[in-house]
Parts: C-alpha cells; structure tokens; sequence
C-alpha cells in the first residue's frame, strides 16, 4: 500500500493529547453506546473532520491534494472529531465524537487505500487525508481531516504506516490489481541474488552477468559477497524476524548435507521497507567452493546454488529459498564486457501456507504446506503439457497488450499511391475508390491510420457528435468503478497509458465514460477499453469517440454484447463451422479433447484481437474491420489457428489453452510473422452467403433444443456456461493483473536505479563545481604570489644594478689609483723615485718612504674589499635569478598541469552528463 508518509520528528514532543487503550479496558468516561474496540489503539483528539468526496484515482497523490485543497476551502460546517487509529492486522479506523465518544463511522483498514499529508508551506500543510474504498469496492471516497496541532501530522501518519505495515489484507505492491482475498493460502515472494567482488581498490563491484545465457561471470581468488534481497508481493504481509543462515553450494539439485554456510554480515529491511536484504562474505579459496573458483572452458557453464534461511513470525518453521544459478569463472586477464541490463538474477516463489490457530490479540500462525519457484511450477507445466516445450523457449509470461513498436516509414511510392487516392475521395466522400480495399489489405500507412479510418468509419463529418461527447463527459456513469478498474489494464506495456492519471487514462476513462452513457442498453463492457485506446493512438478523443460508436452501431460488435451474448455463441458456431471446412482435423482433435471455440476466441470476438497481440497486427486488423467489416474477425482467427495447427495437434486440453494464451500473441512480435500471418488471412474467402447459412442453422439448432428442453434444465445449463465464462475471464483478468504488477515492479527497480545514479551523478557535479571554485581560488592566490615575487625580483635587480654601478666607480678609481702607482713602480715593483733619488742627489729621506708604503698599503687593503664586495654582489644577483625561475617555473607548472587537469574533468564529467540527460 503507498503510503507518503512525512518525518516524524518532533511529533513525540508535541502538545498532540493522545492516549492509548486496549478492549479489555474499561473507562468510565465513556458512554453506553462508545463501542469497545478489540485492538490496539492510538486515540487523537483536536482534529476536524472537513468532509469526503469522490476519487477517480484512488492512489493518486495528485488528485488528493487537489481535494484536500478542495475541501479546505469548501468546507461550510466542519466537524470537530477525535480520530482512533489501530495498531494491529484486523483493526478499524474509528471516528469518534470528541464529548461522548459515541462512534460517528469506521472504516477497516484493509480498505484503506491511501494516506498523504499537505506539503509544507502551503495552507494544507495542517491537513491530511485517506481514501478508502466504499460499497465493495464499487467506489473511491477520500476523507480529508485538519489538525488543531499541525505538528501532530507526522505523528498520526506515522500511525497509519504502523497499521499498514501489518495489514492482513495489503494489497499488491503495483496498487493496480486486487490482491488475493485474506483467506487464500498462497504468498508470494520475490528472491533476487547479486555477487560482487573485490576489486582491489578496497569496494566490492557487482560481476557481470551475460544477458543472453542469463550466468554470473566470477573470476577466480577473489572475495566475494552475496547479497539476497527478499521482498513479499501478494496476500497479508508476513514478518521477517531474521537470517539464521545464507548458504552456498556448486551445483545444482545439491543435498542439504551439500550446502556450506557463508559468514553473515547484516540483515534486515531496506530503506523503503519493502524487502529484506542478507548480505554474506564468500571466501571462494576454501576447499568446498573449488569448483567455482577454478578457471572454466570458455562457452562452458556450472551451476551454483544459493539458499537462505528465514524465520518468519507467523510461520511456525523456517522457510528456506533457494535459487539454482549458472556461472562462469573467467581468466583473471580476461576483458568483460557488460552486455546486460541486470545484474542480480530474479526467482518468484509461492509459499503455500494453512492457519494452525488464532488466539486473541494475536497474529494467525501458519505452516508450510509446500513452497516451489516460478522455474518449478514451469517444469511441471511441461511435463504435463509436452507440446508447451515449443514454446518455453518464448516466455511464459504472456504478452502485455500494447506491446510492439510501429514505424511511421512508407515507402514514398505507397505514400503517392495513398495521397491520389485521398485527393480523390475527398472529392465524393460518399463513394468509395475502387482500389481502395486492394491498398488495406497491405495495410494503411501509419501516418494516414487516423484520417483513413475516420473517412472509412463515415466520421469525417461529425461536429454535432463532438459536440454531444462534451456533454456526455459531464454526466455520471453507473458503471464509473468498473471502467476505472479497467483503465489501469489496457495497454499497460505503451508509454501513452502506463501513468495512472496520465493524459493516456484520462482520455480513455472519458471515452468509456461518455459510450456508457450513450448506450445505455449496453453500457461499458470489458473489451471497449482496448478498442478505444487504439482509437486515441490515431486521433483525438472527439473523433476517437465517434469512430468508437460507428463500429459499436454500424459493425455489429454492439450484438456481441447483448445481455444473453445470443450473437457471440452465434459467431462461435461459425468458427467452428469454418473450421470443419478449413482445418478438419484440428476441428476434430478439439472435438476430442473438448475444446469449444468459446473457451478461446471469446476475447478475439469481444475485443477484435485487441488485448493479446502486438500493436503492427492489430492496426491492420482494425484497418480490414473498417474496410470490409466484422467478418474479418474469421479470416484472422482461422489464419491464426491453420498457422498453429501442428502444435495444436499435439496438445491437450490444458496445454491448448496455455498456447493460445502465451506463445501465439508471442509469436506475431516479429514484424514479418504477422505480415504473413495478415496475407494469409486477407488470401482466405469466406463468403457471407456461408455465414448466413451457418446463422440460421445456428438459430434452428437452438430452436429445436429449447423445444426439446425444460426451462429449468435451460436455465442450469445457460447458468452453467456463465459460471464457466466468468470463472474464465476472472482467471483472464489475475492473469492481466499478474502481467501489471510484474511490469510495474520491473519498471519501479530500472526507475530507483536511474534515480540513483542521477544523485551519484550530482553529488559528483556539486563535488566538481567546489573543485573549480578552489582551483580558482588557488590560481588568483599563486597570480598574487607570482606578482608579489617579480616585484620583489624587480627591487632586488635595482638594487644589485645599483651595487654594480658603485663597484664600477669604485674599480675606476682604483684603476686611476694603479695608473699613479705605476709611475711610482717600476716592472720589478721598487719605486721608481726612490731609485732617481738614489741617482740623484740622494736626498730623501726615511720618513717619506714610510708614507709611501703605507699609501700603497691602504690602497691594497681598499682593493681587496673591493673585489669581497663584487663577488658577494654576484652571488647574490645569481641567487635572486635562481629564485625568480623557480618561481617562474612554478607558475607555470601549475598552470599547465594541475589547473588545466581539472578544467579537463570537469568538462569531461559535464559533457558525459550531458549525454546521459540527452
């Protein structure tokens, strides 16, 4: 059961005045008529009751909202209330008046349909609202309620997923299909098993799985884990307390004695709490799983088998699933490829339960009658039915009705042979071109369906019935919940009428509506639906309408469904009359085995092939009805069973009816089957002159036998053969529902893990968008860095510039220096004016040559500084060089690589991004 139900946060501390009370409690406040209830229950008080309406859409939050608002602001008299809310499987909502406790309405919770709140922020966000289903499930009711205390919402919602959780009447998980009825013995579950190994970088990666062959593909020494999701999908949900044991074996059929247990890790429900997940870790070097961790042959496959052990509250002994999977040990250098859509594998279980005992205030305990697969219950269907081995090897699912791609491609040759022919009937729409039947049956081109049967149909010009269409829509139909009921059955497999409240079943819940209006004596009938739905793929509603009636009235489809279906058994008689000429010895085999055309054509003739097969054949059938009439309907059906004569030949009664129901619709996927099934149809001429004949020997025999027969044993047969058509078409109806939710729930797993993979993707967005912003943080701070440094370098090459320049002057002078000093030495370093002195006249003196060697020493000693100074200036302007490159080089590295590597990934993980949202 959906149940949105909000946080509950916060709500235990609310001012919410709440109480609990058993049934075997007395209260002296309550009043002589305050009914005693037998269950657990939570009492909430300060509410208002703002009334109930009517629901199309029982499960759709959508349009409870839009009642909730409705009602809030509509609501004349509010009624203030207080609201009991059971917490056990057989409770009962009760409404209860706040002064005297006297109970005002109850509903089961089994018939509770749905629970939502209002969003935050908006003025409904202090109401909530159920729906629930009234008088037998013939129609929808939504009550909605307001809260004094708007945090007590949370708090009551929180209460109905508790009653929910353990409703013994829950419904299927789809919410489309009713659920089996709370006495049946039979629960279903779904297993599903993944396998993932260690892959080095310290996670476990889910293994391939080869889609064709349906086998895990493990690679040998490798840890493993094995993950067992198990999720309940019909009939009163069963608590799973606990794993005791998830075992392992290779091999298939493998004894108890065989299975080894595997080291638990966790367990317990998932998020949605839907399924209960085991996980265990699988050392494959152990000596007993030798045999699947050792390299196989390539093309060769070996079993494994895997098992886990439940206890279940209301079972009184553990159940154990089981599921035999093939696998492949690759080449640890073996390259995978991922050719496949799942990785997990799927089983579906039937658990065949009988009551013990039930005591009061206590759930009902259960034990295990028996307990086989979907894969079992196949190979005993086989072993009965030898023939349905042809046809294993196709499903044996049936087919969804509007299953099948049609392409709007025509060759342009056909294209100008159909626009001629349209130019000139539009010219005399009353008259029909001459090869016009020659071009439907090779079938109208899909792009011209919709104009080409509307002229067909004589809907060409239809204002005054568009008109009354608008007015039928705003009328009520007696017969509102069984079209609803059906709405969500047709066509569940095309995208236009998959979504509950779509444009696709709005369209079609009016079209229905308005011809049980319009037709009264009729009404709606199990079959319209179909019919309509594909009208509506080819045109709008108005005309689909119109063109819906025409084959009602003018085509005859109406008689077939008369109270007494006096003109369907007709037309089965036929049938079988056509078939006593075409196909004798298939007519007698049925006559051996007991198989009356009835209990196989009903829907052909009811629904003219609609509902079972894909849509490229059913758009030509229509095509042909509307070009040549409802006899086409014999054309197809004897093609259909000449095509399938020898596999017929060799079956039962049991296996005739499980071949016409899976592998026949089956087999016409392929484009060319039904194309040639279609010329063979269109090849074969049955005159109306013979189905005239074969009617009034119909209506003779039918004479003769009510003359021959008491009313009384007339009206038993007559009640025999409804009973024998409805318990048919009630099995036909499970079946279709069976198909929805297993559709559904395939749909719901590819939704989550598109979803998850949307978050993972923007989580990695917003992780990428933060390194950008870092990285341009980084690159201004290193800009300034590197800023900083060249001005830094710029004042030390000033500097050192200017340092040169004073050792320049300095070397100058000391240049000038030497330049005297070489007038006062001579080669040999004596002062030359000593020695003239010494020529001359001798009469220098000592005191004069002492100055002249301490001149010359201070001159030295200033030169040796000199030099020290211009070395460590040198040395210096070589270090700042060294360090501007290094700074330079750093730049410029981190431009070119750190930088430029992440603009690259985060263009690389956009534009993947943007890829997978085209």
């Amino acid at each position: 059961m959906v149940l949105p139900v909000q946080s509950a946060q916060g709500a235990q501390e609310s001012e919410l005045n709440e109480r609990s009370y058993r049934g075997d409690e007395s209260s002296s406040e309550c009043s002589p008529s305050t009914p005693i209830p037998d269950e657990d229950s939570v009492v909430f008080n300060k509410l208002t009751y703002l009334g109930c309406a009517s629901v199309n859409a029982p499960r759709s939050e959508v349009e409870a909202l839009c009642m909730m608002t409705v009602l809030r602001g509509q609501c004349q008299l509010p009624l203030d209330v207080t609201l009991s809310v059971p917490g056990v499987s057989e409770g009962t909502v009760r409404l209860l008046d706040p002064q005297t406790s006297t109970e005002i309405a109850s509903y089961p919770i089994y018939k509770i349909m749905f629970c939502v709140r209002g969003h935050d922020g908006t003025p409904e966000s202090d109401c909530f609202a159920f729906t629930e289903s009234h008088y037998n499930s013939e129609i929808f009711r939504i009550h909605v309620f307001r809260c004094d205390i708007q945090e007590a919402v949370s708090r009551i919602l929180y209460s109905f997923a508790t009653a929910f959780r353990r409703s013994a009447k829950k419904t299927l998980l789809s919410g489309l299909a009713p659920p089996l009825t709370p006495d049946s013995d039979v629960f279903t579950f779904t297993v599903s098993l993944e396998i993932k190994e260690d892959d080095g970088k310290g996670t476990f990666s889910a293994v391939a799985k080869d889609k064709d062959k349906n086998s895990f593909k493990l690679r040998p020494g490798m840890d493993k884990k094995v993950f067992i999701c198990v999720q309940q999908t019909s009939n009163k949900e069963l608590s799973i307390e606990r794993c005791f044991g998830l075992l392992l074996s290779p091999g298939k059929n493998v004894k108890n004695s065989d299975m080894h247990l595997l080291d638990l890790e966790s367990m317990g429900k998932s998020s949605d709490g839907k399924s209960y997940i085991i996980t265990g870790s699988w050392n494959p070097s152990t000596p007993q799983f030798q045999a699947v961790n050792e390299e196989t042959p390539k093309d060769t496959f070996i079993y494994m088998t895997t098992a886990v052990d439940l206890v279940i509250t209301e079972v009184e002994e553990p159940v154990r699933f089981l599921l035999e999977t093939r696998v492949r040990v690759c080449s640890p250098n073996e390259r995978l490829f991922w050719p496949f859509s799942k990785r997990s594998y799927t089983e579906t279980f039937y658990l065949k339960l009988r009551q013990m005992e039930r005591k009061r205030n206590k759930d009902t305990l259960y034990e295990v009658l028996s307990l086989e697969s979907e894969l079992e219950r196949e190979r005993k269907k086989t072993t009965a039915s030898p023939n349905i081995l042809q046809s294993a090897s196709q499903g044996s699912m049936p087919l969804l009705s509007g299953s099948g791609d049609v392409s709007k491609e025509c060759a342009e040759k056909i294209l100008e042979t159909w626009g001629d022919l349209l130019s000139k009937w539009h010219m005399n729409l009353s008259v029909r071109p001459k090869q016009l039947p020659a071009l439907v049956r090779s079938g109208v081109p899909e792009a011209l369906r919709g104009e080409v049967w509307q002229l067909l149909a004589g809907c060409h010009n239809n204002d005054h019935q568009v008109e009354e269409y608008r007015t039928l829509i705003t009328k009520e139909s007696p017969q509102d919940s069984a079209i609803t009921r059906d709405i969500n059955r047709t066509f569940p497999a095309h995208d236009y009428f998959k979504d509950t409240g779509g444009d696709g079943q709005d369209s079609l819940y009016k079209i229905c509506k308005a011809y049980s209006v319009y037709d009264e004596e009729i009404g709606y009938c199990q079959g319209q639906s179909f019919l309509a739905a594909v009208l509506l793929l080819h045109m709008p509603e108005e005309q689909a309408f119109s063109v819906l009636v025409k084959i009602m009235f003018d085509y005859g489809l109406r008689d077939l469904f008369k109270q007494n279906f006096e003109d369907l058994h007709c037309k089965f008689f036929q049938l079988e009359r056509l078939m006593q000429e075409y196909i004798p010895d298939l007519y007698n085999h049925f006559l051996n085995v007991g198989l009356e055309a009835h209990m196989y054509a009903s829907q052909w003739f009811l629904t003219l092939f609609t509902a079972k097969f894909p849509l490229y054949m059913v758009f030509h059938i229509i095509d042909l009805l509307l070009c040549e009439g409802i006899s086409v309907i014999f054309n197809v059906a004897l093609a259909l069973l000449k095509t399938s004569r020898e596999d017929l030949l060799a079956t039962d009664f049991e296996g005739a009816l499980k071949f016409f129901r899976v592998p026949v619709p089956k087999r016409y996927r392929s484009e060319e089957n039904a194309k040639k099934l279609m010329e063979l149809a269109c090849s074969m001429k049955i005159s109306q002159k013979k189905l005239k004949k074969y009617e009034k020997e119909y209506h003779s025999m039918r004479e003769q036998q009510e003359q021959q027969e008491a009313p009384i044993e007339r009206y038993e047969r007559e009640n025999r053969r409804l009973q024998e058509a409805n318990m048919r078409l009630e099995q036909e109806n499970d079946d279709l529902a069976h198909e929805l939710v297993s559709s559904k729930i395939a749909l719901r797993k590819d939704l989550d893990n598109a979803e998850e993979k949307a978050d993972t993707l923007n989580k990695e967005l917003l992780m990428t968008k933060q390194k950008l912003v870092d990285s341009e943080d980084e690159k201004r701070r290193l800009e300034e860095e590197s800023a900083q440094l060249k001005e830094m370098c710029r004042r030390e090459l000033g500097k050192s510039e200017s340092e040169i320049k004073n050792n320049g002057s300095i070397i100058g002078e000391y240049k000038q220096g030497c330049e005297k000093c070489s007038i006062l030495f001579n080669k040999e370093g004596r002062l030359k004016v000593v020695k003239k002195m010494k020529e001359g006249n001798e009469e220098e003196t000592d005191e004069e040559k002492e100055g002249l060697k301490n001149q010359l020493r201070e001159m030295e000693l200033e030169l040796a500084q000199t030099k020290l100074q211009l070395v460590e200036a040198e040395c210096k302007i070589q270090d700042l060089e060294h360090t501007l490159g290094l700074a330079l080089n750093e730049v410029q590295a981190a431009k070119k690589t750190w930088f430029n590597r992440t603009l690259t990934s985060i263009k690389t993980v956009t534009g993947a991004q943007g890829k997978e949202t085209t």
